[in-house]
């Protein structure tokens, strides 16, 4: 697939995310790139085997002091090659893999713990609104699968 198309599909899986993380997609760098380097995976200490699909590169906002400014922007990378390995061709397994490595790394920008955004994925995965997401818009509540049409 190339870029252009890539770049389409992660516009998609942003409007399957939580109305919180959406949101604040616009506040931080959206990079797109094919894989991570070798040296990265190193660093993360990621295992052969283990597979990199996104990463957060910023200070969360729950590290942010009364001083903090004059910082380049948070930044999510995600890794088109890895992404679509993981997933084949299936265009809707691309997006919702997009959307979860996006609640992911959005979940580190908010200072979430890794149990927080767990919990978060799950209902993704499971196809379910954020409840606060519900709360606020009702029916029109975003989730990682087409919405069911009512029965006539």
């Amino acid at each position: 697939m190339d870029r252009e198309a890539f770049r389409a599909l992660v516009e998609e899986a942003i409007d399957t995310i939580p109305l919180k993380f959406a949101r604040h997609v616009r506040n931080v760098a959206i990079v797109v790139e094919d894989e991570p380097s070798v040296d990265l995976l190193d660093e993360m200490e990621i295992d052969d085997g283990d597979a990199l699909l996104g990463l957060y590169q910023g200070t969360p906002l729950n590290e942010r002091g009364f001083g903090y400014g004059n910082a380049l922007p948070d930044r999510i990378t995600l890794f088109q090659f890895t992404i679509e390995d993981e997933c084949g061709d299936d265009e809707g397994e691309i997006i919702i893999a997009i959307g979860e490595t996006l609640i992911h790394e959005l979940g580190h920008f908010f200072g979430m713990t890794e149990e927080q955004i767990m919990d978060i994925e799950e209902r993704y995965w499971r196809g379910e609104p954020d409840p606060l997401d519900v709360e606020e818009v009702g029916r029109d509540a975003p989730t990682s699968q087409a919405p069911v049409e009512p029965e006539e």
